[in-house]
């Protein structure tokens, strides 16, 4: 995986947040995660599939960091 992408995970995580807390269903999101990943991995001209990747982990990572939170 290209180096550029895995750091802006958690930039991916706020976006997804800032869509969330505009109304979008909780259910749409990690979908929304991985287009936007998908997205931001085709203008850096990366393959596409390490969007997929950042976006599936920026998923894991807000969850991740609720259940830690939320304990």
């Amino acid at each position: 995986m290209d180096s550029i992408l895995l750091p802006l995970s958690p930039v991916l995580v706020g976006v997804v947040r800032v869509f969330k807390e505009a109304g979008l269903p909780t259910r749409f999101l990690p979908a929304l995660a991985v287009l936007l990943g998908v997205g931001l991995a085709l203008f850096l001209k990366v393959p596409a599939l390490d969007g997929v990747v950042v976006g599936l982990v920026s998923v894991g990572l807000f969850s991740g960091v609720r259940a830690t939170v939320n304990k």
